[in-house]
């Protein structure tokens, strides 16, 4: 019973180590989004951003960056696999070659999306810490709290956003 109690009090410490690096990652975010939140634009009677909503935006953001790169990674490897299946070849008639010209093209475009909208993620994580987040790419008004906490990739207002889907 004393073993159980030592390595029970081994593995403490380290759990206790990782503790304070999560937590000093936490503050470090939490400075971010309070610096942020007193720099980003709001419209016209809309309340200023909070430290805790940027904190909430930058949370959504740094999932969809983790998330991505599993998506990508996974399709990355799939692309991989169905190239080393080769094409024509000893079991494989035009359907099977068919079949794995389709899937493999399928994967590259899931990989090629995937990997653009982790550019807009990216981009709209740098935005909040160099204060541009929230301003219309086209028409430099802001675009909207709501809009942003709905949809944080969004770098247009629903003006110009509306405007550019109806072209």
């Amino acid at each position: 019973m004393a073993a159980k109690k030592t390595t029970a009090v081994l593995a403490d410490p380290e759990a206790t180590a990782a503790k304070p690096r999560a937590t000093s990652a936490t503050a470090t975010a939490k400075k971010a989004a309070s610096a942020a939140a007193a720099k980003l634009a709001v419209r016209e009677g809309e309340s200023a951003w909070t430290s805790a909503e940027v904190a909430e935006v930058l949370a959504t953001l740094e999932a969809d960056v983790a998330r991505l790169q599993v998506e990508i990674s996974t399709a990355e490897t799939e692309i991989g696999n169905l190239l080393r299946q080769g094409g024509e070849g000893a079991g494989n008639d035009q359907a099977d070659v068919g079949s794995s010209t389709f899937e493999r093209d399928h994967e590259m475009s899931m990989a090629k999306n995937a990997r653009v909208n982790l550019e807009l993620v990216e981009s709209a994580v740098e935005r909040i810490k160099n204060g541009t987040y929230g301003i219309c790419e086209s028409c430099g008004q802001p675009v909207g709290k709501m809009r942003l906490q709905a949809f944080p990739r969004a770098t247009l207002c629903m003006q110009c956003k509306q405007r550019e889907e109806r072209r």
